[in-house]
This record gives structure tokens, sequence and C-alpha cells, in this order.
């Protein structure tokens, strides 16, 4: 055992996780921070107002850190002397300031983390000439959605090198005994100057009304060192090397900036920028005291040279914080290594361990606090903004019962400062790979009482909780639940069983909202997919009537599959489950039923003449119409499939013989399940919405590289649109689907994300596993054509590889040490402070593979990091 498997094992009962990266880089912006009548989050806190103004529920810092309750917070300011504004957050365009919607402007990576955060590190690339922040706003306004982002890189900031690389670095000496490290890189041709400004704040939880909360408070007892204390977290110590300038404000709005009504406070959050920037002494307590303080830095460094300043954030006290200080960081970087040395056990190449080991840092980064009580949100505050009749009948007004406040895994710590559903059931398959536990505790959370409904559904993400996600935790639970049981020994029933049973209540809510005619045809709305369809799916449709969702239909044969297969396990412990394992079967068959015949017998979602499945449109009228867009919509059907051992079967022999009774007295029912009582390789009986037959077809549509076969992966939408787009004509309007490979064209959901050409990792990865599922059924049996028309004929299994190599392809050096997601870009490419720092994005363009959307979403991006670990085999369950 590993020094970090054992802080994990620890963990439990050692706080070794109580700090962590948990401090957002963007809390501005977001709808917990909106207080607006009309709900338009992006311009109620701007960049602009976020120095100066006290969040209420949570903070942002650069590269920072803070305990798991945010109660303390640390982070980095930065000033090159030429900005008009300290560095201390990432600055982004919101939704209506973008060509393509929101996104941050700015450069930086992670590059290391252990699961307990004993270590990390990253890397913020800080300009020497003044950051262009109106210029890039103003470029991107400028712009058409037909036209690229223009990007920080574009700016040509970087070119000659006129650049700091800044990395942060932590290593914990004890869980509430943190060393942190910051090295400055002059990478520029000349001498250049920069203040360093490491800051310790306080949370503001006092000036909102709510309760009488005790104050805390910042002092200096001796020189170089800043005393915190605090009524529930105690008293902490910042411990500054060479003792430098200290300046303290409070964690308070600046009232007379923002024009707000004047409170008593008089050192305001925004002290340190305007004394360091402006030069106005005034700005700062010359008592030295306060709930904000900072250890200013003045730093000179020659071309090409680094400086290196340490400071200790701790609750035991040191008379020599820093004698053991290098020691400690070397053996914490020596522990990570031996930690990820096992993680990567089979993973040889080194590129491929430098990609997987950036993936991990990157989802382990990613795990902010997250503070939302929807009730007092949306009633206001009793000392600050008040809430109107048309806020507390608004957005997320029936989540009452939400009451968040926990370490949740999010897509990244700027855009998406907020968890997502189906996000986040991606996001525990690479986290399990290296924290078993804390995937588990990331599953089960999204189904406890102040999280899900109480009508059942899971929340959606922050902008709109009622939304609908795909159903895809049930899929993780039992993912995640197979990982952990395979590094074990045994399996965590205990875990299973909880998520299960709070599922079967989501599953139920799935089957009674979303199924209004009972006919075992879903209508989720966009499903996650946002503009992949002719109409946004989410909103009234032009034509009246409502949509007959392949995507929703399938993610719920699925569903059921998943619910099958968990109760099968729990039913080794308690026989009670047999019978629910038989009720999921069954509903399985009737969503089968349902796709093969329209729910009413009348109509099917799969179309005889193109072989592949659509979404149908009902009108009020009764009629149908084949909305025939090629879109994973009709690849996702491939993603219910299960596959059972004989073996297990002979456990469970009530559950076996409902389902031996079903199929002989059901014959239409028995159809749909391809070779049942016929067993396959292994003694083995698959369950799938695809009979041989049309699995064939929709491979050979899926496989054809003039439709969705990229060469980085499987597209969005077929190719086939580029040349064909779909019309579909009402008397008011056209409305039309074409291939877009890169940023969408139409505002849709925002215009800041496309499933109209794009490659998406969650996809692809379903793809990936559901081919390894059929061929642990068919074996060797089953051929087909890869590419379609090539003439090689692979089994399933090798087919899933190969898209395994052309999605991490996707971020790997090619033969000329070409990154594809780096695009066109020669810095990122070739320069050696660039091409070896990851950027995953959250999509990719369909045609070259250069990455789109949220630059730093590692989020389900970071499923890259279980693919590279892929055996052989091509078997990941």
């Amino acid at each position: 055992m590993t020094h970090e498997q054992q802080r994990l094992a620890e963990s439990a009962t050692i706080p070794w996780k109580k700090f962590g990266p948990y401090l957002t880089e963007r809390q501005w912006g977001t709808v917990r921070e909106d207080y607006s009548p009309d709900g338009n989050a992006w311009d109620y806190i701007t960049h602009d107002m976020a120095r100066s103004y006290a969040y209420r529920w949570g903070e942002e810092g650069l590269g920072g850190i803070s305990d798991d309750k945010q109660h303390l917070c640390f982070g980095v300011g930065l000033w090159n002397e030429n900005d008009e504004i300290l560095k201390e957050r990432l600055f982004g365009l919101t939704n209506g300031e973008g060509n393509h919607g929101e996104d941050v402007k700015e450069l930086y990576y992670y590059l290391d983390s252990t699961p307990t955060h004993s270590y990390m590190r990253m890397l913020y690339k800080y300009p020497q000439r003044t950051f262009p922040y109106q210029k890039l706003l103003r470029k991107n306004k400028r712009r058409t959605r037909q036209q690229p982002e223009y990007e920080l890189l574009d700016t040509g900031i970087f070119d000659d090198g006129r650049y700091f690389d800044v990395f942060i670095e932590y290593a914990k000496a004890g869980p509430d005994d943190v060393l942190i490290q910051l090295t400055i890189h002059n990478r520029g041709p000349r001498k250049a100057r920069l203040h360093v400004l490491p800051q310790l704040w306080f949370r503001n939880t006092w000036a909102w009304g709510e309760g009488n909360p005790t104050r805390p408070q910042m002092r200096t007892p001796a020189p170089g060192v800043v005393q915190a204390d605090h009524e529930a977290l105690g008293r902490y110590h910042l411990y500054c090397d060479r003792q430098p300038d200290l300046l303290f404000c409070d964690n308070d709005t600046n009232y007379i900036r923002l024009q707000e009504p004047p409170r008593a406070t008089r050192y305001f959050k925004d002290g340190i920028n305007d004394y360091v920037v402006e030069g106005d002494p005034s700005a700062v307590n010359p008592a030295k005291v306060g709930t904000k303080a900072a250890a200013h830095y003045r730093l000179s460094l020659e071309a090409g040279t680094s400086q290196t300043i340490r400071v200790r954030l701790s609750q035991p006290t040191h008379e020599a914080p820093f004698a053991e200080f290098d020691a400690v960081f070397a053996q914490r970087q020596q522990e990570a290594d031996e930690f990820y040395d096992c993680v990567q056990e089979s993973v040889t190449d080194e590129d491929s361990r430098n990609i997987q080991r950036q993936a991990f840092a990157g989802m382990l980064w990613s795990k902010q606090f997250y503070y939302y009580d929807v009730t007092k949100w949306l009633d206001g505050e009793p000392k600050g903004p008040k809430s109107s009749v048309r806020r507390r009948k608004g957005r997320n007004a029936n989540w009452r019962h939400l009451y968040n406040a926990d370490i949740i895994s999010m897509p990244d710590k700027w855009e998406y400062p907020w968890y997502a559903a189906w996000d986040s059931a991606f996001h525990c398959i690479p986290l399990a790979m290296v924290d078993a536990e804390f995937a588990k505790q990331q599953l089960r959370l999204l189904t406890k009482d102040w999280y899900l409904h109480p009508n059942g559904q899971l929340p959606a993400y922050e902008w709109n909780l009622s939304d609908v996600n795909p159903p895809v935790h049930a899929w993780a639970t039992w993912r995640v639940y197979q990982m952990d049981k395979k590094l074990r020994g045994h399996g965590d029933l205990q875990f299973l069983e909880a998520v299960f049973h709070k599922l079967t209540l989501n599953f139920t809510w799935w089957v009674n909202r979303k199924d209004k005619s009972e006919r075992n045809i879903f209508e989720g709305g966009f499903l996650g997919l946002d503009n992949i369809g002719v109409f946004d799916r989410s909103a009234p449709l032009p034509t009246g009537g409502h949509i007959e969702q392949s995507d929703g239909t399938s993610w719920m044969a699925m569903f059921a599959l998943n619910l099958m297969r968990m109760a099968l396990e729990l039913a080794g412990t308690n026989t009670v489950y047999q019978e629910i394992a038989g009720k999921f079967f069954e509903h399985f068959l009737y969503i089968a039923d349902a796709m093969t015949r329209g729910g009413d017998g009348r109509f099917d979602l799969w179309d005889d003449e193109d072989q592949f499945y659509y979404d149908v449109l009902r009108t009020p009228d009764d009629e149908r119409t084949i909305l025939k867009v090629r879109s994973i919509v009709g690849l996702i059907p491939l993603f219910a499939v299960e596959v059972i051992d004989q073996e297990l079967l002979d456990t469970v022999p009530e559950f076996t013989a409902r389902a031996i009774w079903l199929l002989e007295n059901r014959p239409h029912l028995a159809k749909l399940v391809s070779r049942w009582q016929e067993p396959g390789r292994g003694a083995r009986h698959k369950l799938s919405l695809l009979r041989r037959e049309r699995l064939g077809h929709v491979l050979r549509r899926m496989l054809d590289e003039s439709e969705f076969l990229a060469p980085h992966g499987i597209r969005a939408l077929s190719r086939y649109h580029l040349e064909h787009p779909y019309v579909f004509s009402t008397e008011e309007d056209d409305f039309e689907v074409g291939y877009i490979p890169g940023e969408a064209e139409s505002s849709m959901f925002g215009g800041n994300s496309n499933w109209r050409g794009p490659i998406w990792f969650p996809i692809n990865f379903l793809i990936i596993e559901s081919l390894q599922r059929f061929h642990a059924y068919y074996g060797d049996s089953f051929t087909i054509e890869y590419p379609t028309g090539s003439g090689q004929l692979y089994n399933l299994r090798d087919v899933a590889l190969a898209l395994s190599d052309r999605l991490t392809g996707l971020l790997r050096q090619d033969a000329q040490g070409r990154r594809p997601a780096f695009g066109n870009t020669p810095l990122l490419q070739t320069d050696p402070h660039f091409r070896n720092h990851i950027l995953f994005h959250e999509y990719f363009h369909g045609d070259d593979g250069h990455g789109l959307g949220a630059t730093h979403q590692t989020g389900w991006t970071g499923l890259i990091a279980k693919l590279l670990s892929l055996p052989a085999s091509g078997t990941t369950f």
C-alpha cells in the first residue's frame, strides 16, 4: 500500500481531505449570486464587480484552496504593473458577450493532484503586458456565430515569451497543515517585475442577517505571520517566508464603488487591490486586522530565471515553519509518483501517462464546495438583497427542499461552478480509478433527500433544476460498484442498495412524468443534447403535439436494464430482489416493444427504409412524421444492452422462472429478446433493443466515414447532412438541421455547445462500452466492416478498441508530434512550455478534432483516463 493509499484508507477518521481545491475560480455571474427580478444572472454580478462584492454563497480565487465548508480560503493575487486590476480571479465572457456563449479567456492547467490533495500542482500563465480584457470582449462581440471565438492566444500576448509561468503547488504536512509553494518563471527576453500576493480570507457569513454569527478576525502576532481565528474552524496561522509586508482589509462589499446603501465597513474587499494597483494606503487597515489579508512580495526576475515563494497555512503552531518545508514537499511529490505508478501500471507510453495524470488532476482540482439553500435564496436576505413575487415564482421555485453544502465534482471551476446530474455520473468513472469512496459518495449525494425532489426527480443543474438530463445515474452506480468490487475483492452492497432504492423513485418519476400517454414512449425534452433536433425539444413545438423520442425511450430501456442488474446483484443476499429484478426485466420488454411498435402497435421508431432509429413528431391530430435526422439519437439504442451469465441465472431461480414465463406467454415480447433461450458465447444471455440484423444496420451507418465515423471518434450528427440538410417546413417557417462540425451557428440553448457534428466523449465512451458488451455475447461470431466499405472485418471488441484509439488520439501526439485537439496553434503544438500541458475541452471538431466549447472542462472528457487504461482485451467491465 502506498502512502497515498494509506491516507485514503485513513480519511474516514483522519480528515486528510479537509483542505482541498474547493475554491471555485468564478463565483460571479452564477445563479446563486443572482438576486435580480428577471433572473439575468450573468449581468447581476459581473467580472468588474467581483473584486468589490462580498458573495453570499461561495468564494472564488486563483489557484486556491479552502476547507470543506469554505470558512477559510487561500488564493493567489498577481500584478504585472501594467494591468488596471489585480489578477485574483479568472476572466471570461458571459453568454451574451461571446459569439458562442460563455467561456473563460485565460490559460491555465491542472497538472497534478492526489485524491487526498496531499500534493497538488497547477500552472497559470500570466502576461507581462496589459491583460487584454476589453480587446477580448470587443472582438468577440463583433464576431458572428459563423466565425471562431477570439481567444487569449489570438491576441498574440504570449508570442514573444513575455509572460510569467506561475506554478502553484500544495503539499500537506498534516490534515491541518498545508505547505504552499509558488514558483514564478520569467519566460520573456528581458527583466520583468511582478507583485505576488498570497491571500487568506474568510467567507463572508456575517453580513446577511442570518442568526448572530461571530465575526472572525485576522491579525498579525509577529512579522510575516497572519493569525486567523474563526468560531467554527478554530485558529490557523499563515506563515510567510522572508517576512513580506502584510496587508489587511475586510471581505465586505465596497458599497461606495457599487453604489449600494452605506454600511459600517471602512476597509473593503478590494482594499488590497486599491493599495497595490492604485497606490492608495488608506484602502488597507493600518491596525493590521480584518477578515482578509495578503502577503505582498515584490519580485524582479531576469530573463529566463525563476524565483520561489513559500508560505504555510497551519493549525499547529511552528517555531520554525520552513525548516522541513522542502523535505516535506519532496516527500509528497515522491509519494504522488508512487501512487500514480500503481494507478498507471497498465499504461506504458509516457505521453499517455502524462495525459492520464493530467486528466486525473483536472477531475480532482474540480472538486468544489457548493452552497445553495433554495428556500433562503428565493426569499431573499434579512440584511441583503430582497425578494420579489416574480422571483419567488420564477427559477427553481419548486425546489425549496434543496439544500446543498457539500464538496461536489464539477465539470470545471470556471464555466461550470455547479453540478449537472449526467455530467456527475460520467465524472465518477475516472474518479473511481483513484478514489472509489469519493465516487460512491458523489453518486449517493445526488439521491439524498435534500437533493432528490420529493417527486423523485434528480436535480438537473443550477440554471434550471427542473430540466431533465439523461438517466445515466444507475449506469454509473453499477459501473462504479463493479470497479470498486474488483479493487476491494468484494462489493459494497450497502452503497448499491442505498442508491438503488432512490433510483427506483427516480425511475417511477420518469414513467409518470415523461410517459404521459402510458405507452412506454418517452418524451424527455432536450436530454442534455442541446440543439441535436429539429426543434428545441424542451419548448412547446411550433406544430403543437410532442416528440416521441428514440433517445429518451432508449435511455429508459438502459435505465431498466441497469436497475434489473443491480437488483440481481442484491438478490445474492436478499431474495426479495429477485422479484424486483423481474419487474425491471418486464418493463424493459415493454419499452423494447414500444420502440418496435410505436407504443400503440401502429408505428415504429425504427425506419425500415433507412435502417435507422429516428424521433417521431406526433401532432395534435394524431398524425406522425418521422424526423429523419441521422444523429446520435439513433445510436443511443445501442446503450440498452445487458449480458447475463447462466451461472448468475442459476442463483436466482424466482427471477429466471418469471422471465421464462413472460417469454413463453407473451410471444410478441419474446421476439424482442435476441436468442434469450440460446446461450451465447460462454453460456450467456443478451437483452438488447437491437437484434442481430438491426445491430448490423446501425453499426454499418455508424462506422461509415462519410457519416458518423470521424478521424477521432463518432460524430454527434452524420456528415451526410453537410450536403443533405434535413428541412422540416411549417406554414410559418422552415426548420433546418445541417452538419456543423464546430461551434453552433444558432442561438438554441445559448449557442455555446453543439451536438450537430462534433465529437463528445460521454457518448463515445458509452458506444465503446456497448460494443464490448455485445462482443461479450457474440464473441468472434459477429464481425463488421471497419470502416464501412473497407472490406476489413473486425469483431466488436476490436472495433471498440479501434474507436478508443481514435478518441484518445485527440490528445495524444501523432507521428509528427502534433495533438489534434490543439488545432493549428503553433505555440501549443511546438513550444516546450506549452506542448505537454493538456486542455480537456468540452467537445471536439467533427472533422479535424480541434478542441471546442469550454476549454478547461476536464469533466466528462476526463473519461479519457479510463480509455487510456483499456487493456488489450478491450474489456472494462
